[in-house]
């Protein structure tokens, strides 16, 4: 049964924080301790290698990636992956699959109206995590823009860059086949939910040094979810 839910996995109902015009996003709650060896036959899913942790958080992702594919397309598809480990999607779909902390989420959207998605979720770090991997994430400009942050605004600071980097590495991935780092894009300014990135490299012609990208983002529960789109 390709529609079967595991018990370990359960497909959150509420209103999605973040909304993205002909895209649909399915989140959903789940707890590796209660992952079955059989749940992924069951669900009609490739498994994949690893602790019960990796393994929990790829199962909750497709079975995300699914629900959302089932909503744009009608069909409950499982998207596949390459050599990578990179979601491929159905033809004429693009999307992008993240988990951490016992969520996941996925979503999807028409290739018509986005040609690249960069979805990322995260538990907001605590003051001393924040603290020891801020030069790993921020770069030179970055830190003296957080310069004089009290600790728990630092956290969340640290904490938003780190994801809207994520989402833009997903988003722009599959379009350059380059890969970059977090010293590659900085976080230029945030209003509200809304924020905005600039390429450090050049990746493509397409995607010189300089180039200028729109995020958004979400905070819940002590999570954030972020996101990157591309419009075609």
């Amino acid at each position: 049964m390709t529609s079967h839910i595991p018990p370990f996995c359960q497909l959150l109902l509420e209103p999605a924080p973040l909304q993205l015009p002909g895209a649909r996003l399915v989140r959903a709650s789940f707890d590796p301790a209660h992952l079955a060896a059989e749940d992924f036959p069951r669900c009609a899913i490739e498994p994949v290698r690893g602790v019960a942790k990796r393994q929990g958080e790829y199962l909750a992702g497709r079975l995300c990636a699914r629900e959302a594919l089932r909503q744009l397309c009608g069909q409950a598809l499982v998207p596949g992956r390459d050599e990578e480990g990179v979601p491929i999607w159905p033809a004429g779909v693009v999307g992008s699959i993240t988990h951490g902390a016992g969520q996941a989420a996925a979503m999807v959207a028409s290739r018509q109206d986005w040609q690249g998605l960069g979805l990322d979720l995260e538990k907001q770090l605590s003051a001393e995590r924040a603290a020891k991997l801020a030069g790993e994430i921020l770069t030179p400009a970055e830190m003296e823009r957080a310069a004089g942050l009290e600790p728990e605004a630092f956290a969340r600071w640290v904490t938003l860059t780190f994801s809207l980097k994520e989402s833009l590495f997903k988003a722009l991935y599959p379009l350059v086949l380059t890969r970059f780092y977090f010293h590659d894009a900085e976080l230029l300014e945030v209003q509200g939910e809304q924020a905005r990135l600039r390429l450090l490299l050049d990746l493509h012609a397409d995607w010189p040094r300089g180039s200028e990208l729109g995020g958004r983002f979400a905070e819940f529960d002590g999570y954030l979810l972020s996101l990157v789109a591309i419009a075609t």
